[in-house]
């Protein structure tokens, strides 16, 4: 039964209007801000792969040892991100998401002064420490501000900006590469140094920028503030009274722990495709002038099929298949690769690029599940959860591709290896199967509850 809105006083808005009006506002306002945090961060993925053309080289680093300390930066991600994620979910997101971004520029900064294996791989361990609590943090934040029907879009706009960051990075990366021997630092040390410092920017606008909670927004309308903190808790109130996790719960849920294994596989090849496509580009005969540009093709298709993937998703109101046939994709992909060989350079770029479609339109869909399930403290820990341990894939997935390089020489082998990690996640993913708490619920159904003060 149908819900019929209530009537409007003379020369009020429409509850359509004001959602659309409200919706646009808090778009504008928060999400430019938080894309680009998100842009510095994935700089860092940008900026460890176009580093590693020359700074292997000059640190005598073999491919198994680039893709362990690249990788090992998770591991301080996995024992920081669901304190961080608490502490967020206690003190605000304004304050701990700019502390987030100051120290991580600052740690991104000093990895121009490693001088052997051991140094590269703590400062990895600790710039994951340091970085620890920001995606997830975003994520949760998202649920504070924006409804169901609108999560899927916004977390791809999000993320996009990491795919932006895919694209320039790695061009940028090759233009500081050429500063080589100014001042006696070498090109990789300056790209370090450069890129760290967006991070440190953006952390004081965050500061200055950011706003906690909607009832705190003075720049929306007092209707829209009503209107939006009522939709969200009546929200909650039906995804409570399906299921109410607590936070203990929520870390012991089975199927909390089946995202996690999802996730894990969706970074295995994810972060193995990013962290090593320069040297893929470079294995291919690309002179070293045109790396970073050719290296970014396959994320700038990335970019527009996550867009119009999330839409879909968002538009069907559904998660679990369209999450889980971008994995089949990716799968497929790698495994095509492996017949394809580098003696095709342009099909095998082709195939990469499909397998980068696939990996970034999944996280967009993906990421709307656990929201759906998990509100308050137990969506803070149960999302850190998810992301902490999904992301040892990206220790995995880079770890494992090196190790094959070393062994086989073959670019078309290490990325066969990869080819695992999305098929599990993909079957994984169907398995867990589709929570309908609010996936399937039509907007003007949902009863609107007042304001929680």
């Amino acid at each position: 039964m149908n819900v019929h809105p209530p009537l409007q006083a003379a020369g009020t808005p429409t509850i359509e209007n004001l959602e659309k009006e409200t919706m646009r506002l808090v778009t504008w306002r928060l999400l430019p801000i938080l894309m680009l945090g998100y842009f510095c961060a994935s700089l860092d993925r940008a900026n460890v792969g176009m580093a590693a053309t020359t700074m292997s080289p000059d640190l005598h680093f073999s491919h198994a040892q680039f893709g362990f300390g690249a990788g090992i930066f998770f591991l301080g991600y996995l024992l920081m991100e669901i304190p961080s994620n608490l502490i967020l979910d206690r003190f605000g997101a304004r304050l701990w998401i700019a502390r987030i971004l100051l120290t991580w520029g600052i740690v991104s900064g000093l990895t121009a002064f490693v001088w052997n294996a051991g140094s590269f791989y703590a400062i990895r361990f600790v710039l994951g420490l340091t970085e620890a609590g920001f995606f997830p943090g975003v994520l949760l934040y998202i649920t504070w501000w924006f409804p169901a029907r609108y999560r899927s879009r916004m977390v791809a706009w999000f993320m996009s900006a990491g795919v932006i960051s895919q694209i320039l990075g790695p061009p940028i990366g090759g233009l500081l590469l050429r500063l080589h021997g100014v001042l006696g630092v070498a090109g990789w040390q300056w790209l370090f140094i450069m890129e760290s410092l967006p991070s440190i920017i953006t952390g004081f606008l965050v500061l200055r920028l950011l706003i906690d909670r909607p009832h705190k927004a003075t720049w929306l309308s007092p209707q829209s503030r009503d209107w939006l903190e009522g939709r969200l808790a009546a929200e909650r109130a039906q995804q409570e009274a399906v299921h109410t996790y607590s936070l203990g719960s929520a870390l012991r849920s089975g199927k909390v722990w089946l995202l996690t294994f999802v996730e894990f596989g969706h970074q295995y090849a994810g972060y193995g495709l990013v962290f090593f496509m320069p040297l893929i580009v470079k294995g291919l005969g690309v002179s070293k002038a045109w790396i970073g540009p050719v290296a970014a093709i396959p994320f700038l298709f990335g970019f527009v099929a996550m867009i119009l993937w999330s839409r879909s998703s968002d538009r069907k109101g559904e998660r679990v298949w369209h999450a889980a046939t971008t994995m089949f994709i990716v799968a497929v992909a790698m495994v095509v690769c492996k017949f394809v060989g580098g003696g095709h350079p342009v099909l095998l770029m082709v195939v990469l690029c499909v397998a980068v479609i696939g990996n970034q339109s999944f996280a967009p869909c993906f990421w709307s599940i656990p929201g759906t399930m998990l509100t308050g403290t137990a969506a803070a820990g149960g999302i850190a959860m998810i992301n902490a341990l999904g992301n040892l894939g990206g220790w995995a997935g880079p770890t494992v591709y090196g190790l094959v390089r070393d062994a086989t020489g073959s670019t078309s082998f290490s990325l066969l290896a990869l080819a695992i990690g999305p098929l599990i996640a993909g079957t994984v993913l169907v398995l867990v199967g589709h929570d309908k708490r609010l996936e399937q619920v039509p907007a003007a159904s949902i009863k609107q509850a007042p304001p929680a003060r």
